[in-house]
């Protein structure tokens, strides 16, 4: 049995979204951060970070704090949506440190800056949006050729797609990028993802472009 303690940020869903997919039973703790919940002193002994997500898998008594991370464990633990050859894992984990570098941070600004506080940072709106905007295009063009990010369904798209979920709050038309809306959307239609995104609550619908 794995503790999870989340909210509903693209953070957070990369972790129950993985949860569904690799079929481990879970039980959801939820961590209001806009309550400042991810500070109490209880959650800060399993994330020292405060950020959520965060696990306690119960079969081993090991905590662990960072999205990134979590995926990498429990695919492991699995032994479901990483590779088993060594080239192609590293190609997942490639992908996966993409997101982890480039996608998030560059993207939380944007939500910072032009969702939150439209109209207070010009420069810090332009600067993040350019980025924003390039990087959907590396991983329009990965996506060119192939399926999946990694060739087949992984933890890099795990990684990646609550990311691009959130197109609306970056003002980033989808249509614009053809092969990661084709690929958001087959990803979308997946049941794990459908059930993961709504962890742990409901606050909306998926986004559709």
């Amino acid at each position: 049995m794995i503790d999870l303690y989340t909210w509903t940020t693209p953070n957070g869903r990369k972790a129950s979204i993985m949860l569904e997919e690799v079929g481990l039973p879970y039980t959801t703790h939820a961590v209001d951060i806009s309550k400042d919940e991810h500070f109490k002193p209880e959650f800060l002994k399993i994330s020292t970070n405060n950020r959520i997500p965060a696990i306690v898998d119960r079969d081993n008594n090991m905590s662990l704090m960072e999205s990134g991370a979590i995926l990498m464990y429990l695919a492991e633990k699995t032994g479901k949506l990483i590779p088993k050859d060594l080239d192609k894992r590293y190609r997942v984990n490639e992908w996966l440190m993409w997101q982890m570098g480039g996608i998030g941070p560059m993207l939380g600004q944007v939500h910072h800056f032009v969702k939150y506080n439209a109209g207070k940072a010009p420069y810090a709106e332009e600067r993040y949006l350019k980025e924003a905007h390039r990087l959907y295009g590396v991983l329009d063009r990965r996506l060119a050729e192939r399926e999946f990010v990694a060739d087949t369904y992984s933890v890099a798209d795990i990684a990646i797609w609550p990311w691009i979920s959130r197109f609306e709050w970056q003002t980033i038309d989808l249509n614009q990028y053809p092969n990661v809306k084709r690929w958001y959307l087959a990803i979308a239609g997946r049941p794990a993802v459908q059930r993961g995104y709504h962890v742990p609550k409901k606050v909306q619908d998926i986004p559709m472009p």
